[in-house]
């Protein structure tokens, strides 16, 4: 007779939890599908891996703190013919990531940056790759207080662990004076170590407005560009094209003149 609670305590120590959980349906299943032990053994593995994957990637999501949840399959693709499906299909393979890659989503508001964004980063955590999701207005007042503290490095250095680090927004609200030699401090620790993705409504030409300092503008590009990859998205805004089919938005209609009656 088989020791059932000796074997629950060997799957703890294996930390095969998933089978230790299902054990009893999970040979039933087997038995009726009238494995081999060989088969048996592969099919306990096939679920045990299964659920791991799982858990790390429920935990992955978690700790990336996406504002919301957006897919490339819900990417409407049609609607913006400046992108190139087949270079979004290839990033989503997370090839960059792996090779310490840059990536920069150019374009004005509503275009699609941060779904494609969000979509990515949620790619790269299915693939095993740590991601954290940040607004550059979020990141910027963090950077700036943990200075004020006296713990810039301690920021940095977290900030440095993930594996992709996703900057949302950059350019849309104005920066702290010092902004720009802080950003130029993370982009050098996390330089050829690891990515970064970063959406912009300014075009790289005018980052020297986005931190109010051309020059550090300048060393900031030069790294990020040196080993990257520019998107630049045309088109209307998806926000704005759904009021305009609804009649919410119209072209202004020119003042009726005011005549004087004689």
């Amino acid at each position: 007779m088989i020791d059932a609670d000796r074997l629950d305590e060997l799957l703890t120590r294996l930390r095969l939890t998933a089978i230790r959980d299902q054990l009893d349906s999970l040979l039933d299943e087997a038995s009726r599908a009238q494995m081999t032990l060989r088969e048996a053994l592969l099919f306990l593995a096939e679920r045990e891996v299964a659920r791991r994957d799982t858990r790390r990637i429920q935990m992955g999501m978690k700790l990336a703190r996406f504002p919301c949840v957006r897919t490339l399959e819900g990417f409407d693709f049609d609607a913006q013919p400046s992108i190139d499906p087949g270079q979004i299909r290839d990033l989503s393979s997370g090839r960059w990531i792996g090779h310490g890659q840059a990536l920069l989503l150019l374009g004005p508001p509503g275009v699609g940056k941060t779904h494609l964004a969000v979509a990515l980063g949620r790619e790269a955590v299915d693939r095993g790759y740590t991601v954290l999701f940040t607004s550059a207005a979020a990141l910027m007042a963090g950077l700036t207080k943990a200075h004020a503290d006296g713990r810039l490095e301690e920021k940095l250095l977290q900030l440095s662990k993930p594996k992709l680090l996703i900057i949302d927004e950059l350019g849309y609200l104005p920066l702290e004076p010092a902004a720009a030699h802080l950003f130029f401090q993370l982009v050098s620790r996390r330089y050829e170590r690891a990515s970064m993705l970063i959406t912009s409504n300014r075009p790289v030409g005018e980052w020297g407005q986005v931190f109010g300092d051309a020059v550090a503008a300048t060393a900031i590009l030069d790294r990020l560009l040196h080993h990257s990859q520019v998107i630049t998205i045309r088109g209307d805004s998806y926000r704005l094209r759904d009021k305009r089919r609804s009649g919410l938005l119209q072209k202004a209609a020119a003042p009726t003149p005011i005549t004087s009656e004689s």
